[in-house]
């Protein structure tokens, strides 16, 4: 997302905040978010709140701290006014919809991080999404890799031999450097996975090529671990290649934050968060 719709975004999500009176509380109405956040229904988005809500009992908080129904009266003709559902939100209710939406849309990234952040200054909202999409393509790189794990289990393959796919195609990706030899460049001890100090990008290249060996696996039905491997090589060399005409060399990318250091983080995060940012009253 570029920063003049970061900057958009934000100006607008501070604009429809509210302020309880007599309260140290700020809130926003679900219906006002609808929209920004990428809905076009409320029947659609009112499932997601009651998705958040329900996260927000998992958590073991009460959802009458953070979510409130309420009735609004609006105008529908120049006397008539009908009731219309709506809730309260507080900024933790508004950080867990923005977790419960789709991720694929681009307001819903942004608001994970416009919410989780107390300051709201757009470089702390950029560095924040920055640091939640690498959280999202690493699980879906795990996801991936559990996929082709299974997927080729049954094709005469074990753990140790999906280790050893895995490395080949490791080895493509960072022009013949090994997993082991980009654990010794970048400090990794071994028994740490490659995957969790690597940059976005490169995360993202590596759930490609995956991706990419799992569709061949099923589409061609390959047997073994020589045949796998091979597809495997060839489609981390086929990104590779893509990345290199954008002038872009994966293993001479610096490595990045222990990304289970990074989890913990947004789960510190999402504690403070839901402490600071105020209960709704009692009806």
């Amino acid at each position: 997302m570029k920063k003049d719709a970061i900057r958009q975004l934000k100006d607008h999500f501070d604009k429809i905040s509210r302020q309880l009176p007599e309260e140290d509380v700020e809130f926003w109405f679900a219906r006002d978010l609808m929209k920004p956040l990428g809905y076009s229904r409320w029947e659609n988005f009112k499932i997601v709140v009651g998705k958040a809500a329900e996260s927000c009992k998992t958590a073991g908080v009460d959802p009458n701290d953070h979510f409130r129904d309420v009735t609004k009266m609006v105008r529908i003709g120049s006397k008539t006014e009908r009731p219309i559902e709506d809730f309260m939100l507080t900024r933790y209710a508004c950080y867990l919809v923005a977790q419960n939406g789709d991720p694929r849309k681009e307001n819903i990234a942004f608001a994970q991080s416009y919410f989780a952040v107390q300051t709201r200054k757009q470089e702390l909202i950029e560095e924040r999404m920055k640091l939640q999409t690498r959280m999202n393509v690493r699980e879906k790189l795990r996801e991936s890799e559990k996929t082709l794990s299974q997927n080729i289990y049954d094709r005469g393959v074990d753990e140790v031999g999906f280790g050893r796919i895995r490395s080949a195609g490791d080895a493509a990706l960072f022009g013949g450097n090994t997993t082991q030899i980009m654990k010794a460049k970048y400090g990794i001890i071994q028994t740490r996975p490659l995957a969790d100090f690597l940059p976005a990008l490169t995360i993202a290249a590596k759930n490609l090529a995956t991706e990419m060996t799992n569709y061949n696996v099923l589409q061609e039905d390959l047997q073994g671990e020589s045949s796998i491997t091979s597809e495997h090589i060839q489609n981390n060399e086929g990104v590779r290649d893509m990345l290199g005409q954008r002038g872009i060399k994966p293993e001479d990318l610096p490595p990045e934050e222990d990304i289970k250091k990074s989890e913990r983080k947004v789960k510190a995060e999402r504690k403070k968060l839901e402490k600071e940012s105020g209960k709704l009253p009692e009806r």
